[in-house]
């Protein structure tokens, strides 16, 4: 069968649970794999036949989502990346003529699928806000109803809805199914002796709060996002490398990060502890720091100080007994549903 699958650029968690289900793809099928942005320079890592398309950024400022820069940004651009996508849109329809598109929260392979007329299956994490029972604080009904007319309008009418999560709602909708988050063979397969550290996440390198907090507690702390090796005090500052990442964060006592599905997912299923610090705007995020906290996993907050650490550190080992609950397939579950959609889908 062939396959067009899209894979949206923003987050690191689309390319890397999209490299995962691509290696299983295409085992027995022929693909043509679209993506733009980071999930692009991604995923070009491992194969050669993968097409670039153009999509917009998200910008952010001080931990917090700027809606009116990101918006600006869409409308500077939106003309010149519609004509490129178009036309690799054309060139799509006269080289591949796939029979099923596949989609990771990605517009090309949606609307591909839908000018065509083929079957379109959704494989992402946030569709979980519009097809299941999300219950939240009533403060937040206003940014939940937003964020599900924006999901909504996404990938409306597809033949099927994959959904991965770390927790899991009552269903709603039709054509929809859950399961654990896909994870990479290198968190599979990762194993590490525990040591006394607290690996600590964060994306802004302007971030000096965050430093002087840690540097007043009394505990071991491996920081990532300074882009610098160096230690200062009980602080090791570290470069990003994939490998050193995984090491550190398979040998953890626990995490300090923002609240993306990706990290959640691996820490989880590693059993480290997680303290959630949701980036502003970002409903999803908040929406995940408030499930991990109620199964108890870990701690969500929206400011860090020292206080909340300690209260975390306080509390990992029961969190951790927790964590016991949480279970994992190795990814089988998902791989077997898709597989049998496309036998479905084949004998229409």
């Amino acid at each position: 069968m062939k396959i067009l699958y899209g894979v949206v650029g923003e987050g690191m968690g689309h390319a890397t649970r999209s490299h995962c289900i691509i290696d299983h793809l295409i085992k027995n099928h022929e693909l043509k794999v679209v993506a733009s942005a980071r999930a692009y320079n991604y995923l070009k890592r491992f194969y050669s036949d993968i097409l670039e398309i153009q999509g917009f950024e998200l910008k952010f400022e001080n931990n917090m989502l700027d809606r009116k820069s990101s918006i600006a940004h869409m409308a500077k651009y939106l003309p010149k990346k519609s004509a490129k996508n178009f036309l690799e849109f054309t060139k799509t329809s006269m080289e591949f003529s796939p029979d099923v598109a596949l989609s990771d929260f990605d517009s090309f392979a949606y609307w591909y699928g839908k000018f065509h007329d083929i079957p379109i299956i959704s494989i992402d994490n946030m569709q979980i806000i519009n097809r299941c029972n999300i219950e939240l604080p009533a403060k937040l009904l206003k940014d939940f109803l937003l964020a599900k007319a924006v999901v909504m309008g996404k990938l409306p009418g597809c033949y099927h809805y994959l959904i991965t999560s770390f927790f899991f709602p009552e269903i709603l909708k039709e054509n929809t199914s859950l399961f654990p988050p896909i994870l990479r063979e290198e968190i599979l397969d990762a194993t590490a002796p525990q040591k006394n550290h607290i690996l600590v996440y964060q994306s802004s390198t302007s971030n000096e709060n965050l430093l002087k907090i840690l540097k007043g507690i009394d505990a071991q702390f491996i920081v990532y996002g300074y882009n610098q090796n160096k230690q200062v005090g009980n602080i090791v500052l570290k470069k990003y490398s994939e490998n050193g990442f995984i090491k550190d964060l398979a040998s953890a006592r626990g995490v300090i990060a923002n609240s993306g599905f990706s990290l959640i997912g691996e820490a989880l299923y590693l059993k480290k502890p997680y303290f959630a610090i949701p980036l502003q705007g970002q409903f999803e995020q908040t929406m995940n720091g408030i499930y991990l906290e109620r199964l108890g996993y870990g701690e969500y907050h929206m400011e860090l100080s020292s206080k909340k650490i300690n209260k975390f550190i306080k509390n990992i080992d029961t969190y951790r007994e927790n964590l016991q609950n949480f279970k994992h397939d190795r990814n089988k579950k998902i791989y077997r549903k898709l597989d049998s959609l496309f036998v479905e889908i084949s004998k229409k």
